[in-house]
């Protein structure tokens, strides 16, 4: 098994960005989810849950590390517009400290074994990292043990309860409501892994995987 893709999200439920190699501390892949939508009446998050249409904006980080909108500096004017004409209702982007900005855990891992067999685009997922070389549904067998890449330790805590956000394209945001209905059908509701960090370190697009 090995590392096929990293992913980050420096906008929380807008599109995330591939990266070679990342850290990996304690609270995950440094800067993901680091600025939030926030609801100006009840001051909660908005997500693509409720507003699909946020997955058609790109977060991404510039060269200085800062979070972007569609290349835009998350703090602006223009990016504060744009947000607010996708959203469909009064709302601001905010800073989020972490733990809050996680829906669950730190870090979701999906395997292509599970992709494979949902027949699905594995963004619909939205993994922090993906694991190449898994035969199957093995995945399910995982909470609990301990996934090894390189010095990097990782525990598998739980399989993730799957939403509505897996319903809607990745790049179009048309929604597919029978690709949940499937999930719940074949594999209760759950795919991919919610995942705490034990070891931090550096890992690679590439890098063994070995899962104890």
């Amino acid at each position: 098994m090995h590392v096929a893709e990293l992913w980050r999200y420096p906008v929380k439920s807008m599109k995330g960005e591939q990266l070679q190699e990342t850290e990996i501390t304690p609270l995950g892949i440094p800067r993901d989810r680091e600025v939030a939508v926030i609801r100006e009446i009840n001051g909660r998050f908005l997500t693509s849950r409720t507003q699909p249409a946020l997955l058609g904006l790109q977060g991404s980080l510039d060269q200085d590390g800062n979070a972007t909108i569609n290349g835009l500096p998350w703090n602006s004017p223009a990016a504060h517009e744009l947000v607010n004409q996708t959203a469909g209702q009064p709302v601001h982007l905010e800073s989020t400290p972490h733990p809050q900005a996680f829906d669950i855990l730190p870090l979701l891992i999906a395997t292509d074994g599970t992709i494979a067999s949902l027949g699905i685009d594995r963004r619909r997922l939205r993994p922090n990292i993906l694991i190449a070389g898994v035969d199957g549904l093995n995945e399910r067998d995982w909470p609990g043990g301990v996934i090894a890449i390189g010095s990097v330790r990782i525990r598998a805590v739980k399989l993730r309860e799957r939403c509505v956000m897996t319903t809607f394209d990745p790049d179009t945001q048309v929604q597919d409501k029978s690709l949940l209905i499937n999930i719940i059908r074949d594999l209760d509701g759950t795919a991919a892994l919610d995942c705490s960090v034990i070891e931090a370190g550096r890992i690679c697009v590439g890098d063994e995987v070995v899962l104890f």
